[in-house]
């Protein structure tokens, strides 16, 4: 390994390693491996950093935070609050925030942190849902994608809880309600996990290992387990010219593209840390220490929890008696119907779209979210379904800010919920579908040059200019759609086949997903539009050419 003007402290190091492990042959291909680049791909970015930002700062935190709930009499700096009995877990908290250096900023950046950390994945998720990256072969990837958003949203509810405040106990009691709604077994899976009745005196311990050791460690080997797939399948990329299935068209990694990240990383701290410095999260010292007795006014959970809240408040009062024992139907369907349905759906759909559309090969090129009109509604009326029980996690508070009634806000949801989505999917297809259409129009006759031309014939029309390469390259990138046909479903000897009813019911599936797709013009079509426009091109010349004449001879 030539050292150059390395300076020692580096080269020697790096020799030592080379001669003992191979190093340099080993990492020379990675460091060269090329990536796209474009805005979107540093959603991930913002998840992975994020994290990093919640390590360095959950340690810190750590140091000071004393994970106990035992009673002590607060003494601290904090005027309000001294007296007061509480749990040590909320007056170490206490004691961060006014009396360890830097400890307020360190807890309000550790809480931003989280917030951004579960929304970057969030949204992160919808991109590759939208442009179609969770195709094989990266359904695993998907699946990995899907686990970390369940545990990075658990992990969040752990942190949440542990200052024992009156806020975060609120939250405690609305997970004891979930465990108890469990039929038949609820009451005894609560006194386990709380160690007996609520609160009891071992959950904040107990949240607090699985807070700062377990989840860590297991969405820690996710995100590597993540990364490495994608350096092992390649990264996915947008279409345009020069980009097809077998390249990747961008920047190598070194030295270009670890100097974006690099920065990128500097620039995703500044922010955190920007917003914990001067947007207040979380002011327990309000709230106070934590009373079984009390509930806060106006109390909301964390916004990523907000959907589940919004469904218990919107569920009608639904009990079963059965055999002594008491169903909370209204508890248990929104509490965990609802995480096992994200988990469930958001695990299972590429499976499902790729059994409906029979598409069974390797896709390294996203797709425009228009060119999947059936996908992109489903994710629309997907988001749609959530905004509104986020709605209704909030209805107390919209109630009072709009002077609404709490009782019309819940109706109202209460028939949204179901008839918002399917509003959403209709008219996120039509869009799709349109915009399909004004894609093929531009493919066939150009772009319109807003002049209107009249011809000999008396006729009007208006004058196109011919796409770029590149545009009419993305317009026309995807490829043509056609649904799946059943045929009869007997063979030569005139026998049905046994699964043909699974055949017919996956060629009507497939009907739904592509009969209204606009397909994009074949050969011969843009071949006969692009001669129709030189056409109308050459009356213009003529046109011109005659007015010119006409001046001339006056």
């Amino acid at each position: 390994m030539s050292t150059g003007t390395t300076p020692k402290a580096v080269s020697k190091p790096l020799e030592f390693l080379d001669e003992r492990v191979g190093l340099a042959k080993l990492v020379k291909k990675e460091l060269r491996k090329v990536f796209p680049d474009h805005w979107s791909f540093l959603l991930g970015e913002i998840a992975l950093y994020s994290f990093i930002i919640l390590l360095l700062s959950g340690t810190f935190l750590t140091l000071w935070f004393k994970p106990s709930m035992q009673e002590v009499v607060y003494n601290g700096a904090y005027g309000p609050l001294q007296g007061v009995h509480m749990s040590e877990a909320f007056a170490s908290t206490v004691h961060i925030s006014f009396d360890v250096r830097g400890g307020l900023l360190m807890r309000q950046i550790h809480h931003w942190a989280a917030m951004l950390f579960i929304a970057a994945m969030t949204v992160h998720m919808l991109r590759v849902f939208f442009t179609g990256a969770f195709r094989k072969p990266r359904e695993i990837n998907w699946l990995i994608g899907t686990i970390l958003l369940q545990l990075g949203l658990i992990e969040g509810f752990t942190g949440y809880s542990l200052p024992d405040d009156l806020l975060s106990g609120t939250g405690l009691r609305f997970v004891e309600g979930l465990i108890r709604s469990i039929p038949v077994v609820g009451t005894y899976v609560s006194f386990f996990t709380f160690g007996g009745e609520f609160p009891g005196d071992t959950i904040i311990p107990r949240l607090y290992g699985i807070h700062i050791l377990l989840l860590p460690g297991l969405i820690l080997a996710l995100i590597a387990l993540h990364i490495a797939l994608v350096v092992y399948h390649k990264h996915t990329q947008y279409p345009g010219p020069g980009r097809t299935n077998r390249n990747v068209v961008g920047y190598p990694l070194m030295p270009v593209y670890t100097a974006k990240a690099g920065g990128f990383f500097f620039i995703v701290f500044g922010v955190t840390a920007l917003m914990g410095a001067l947007l207040q999260l979380n002011p327990v010292w309000n709230y106070g220490p934590y009373n079984p007795s009390q509930v806060g006014a106006g109390t909301q959970p964390d916004w990523y929890m907000g959907w589940v809240e919004g469904g218990l408040r919107i569920m009608p009062n639904w009990e079963t008696h059965i055999a002594g024992f008491t169903i909370s139907w209204n508890i248990f369907i929104p509490g965990f119907g609802l995480l096992g349905l994200l988990a469930i759906v958001l695990a299972i759909y590429p499976f499902i779209e790729r059994w409906v559309t029979g598409d069974a090969r390797e896709h390294h090129v996203l797709d425009r979210p228009r060119n999947q009109p059936t996908r992109t509604a489903f994710g629309a009326a997907g988001i749609t379904f959530y905004g509104l029980l986020w709605i209704g996690g909030g209805n107390d508070i919209i109630a009072t800010t709009f002077h609404i009634a709490i009782n019309d806000i819940t109706w109202f949801l209460r028939f949204a919920i179901f008839i918002g989505p399917v509003i959403a999917f209709l008219v996120t297809k039509r869009i799709c579908i349109g915009l399909q259409r004004r894609d093929r129009e531009t493919l066939l006759h150009g772009m319109e040059a807003g002049i209107i031309m009249r011809l000999p014939t008396g006729e009007f029309i208006e004058v196109h200019k011919p796409v770029s390469q590149d545009d009419a390259f993305v317009l026309a990138s995807h490829e043509r759609q056609e649904p799946i046909e059943v045929g009869d479903g007997v063979d030569a000897n005139g026998v049905q086949a046994p699964s043909h009813r699974l055949r017919r019911l996956r060629a009507r599936a497939s009907r739904f997903y592509f009969g209204d797709v606009v397909q994009k013009p074949t050969k011969p079509e843009l071949e006969a539009g692009h001669d129709h426009e030189h056409a109308h091109n050459g009356h213009r010349e003529v046109s011109s050419h005659e007015s010119s004449t006409s001046d001339q001879k006056r």
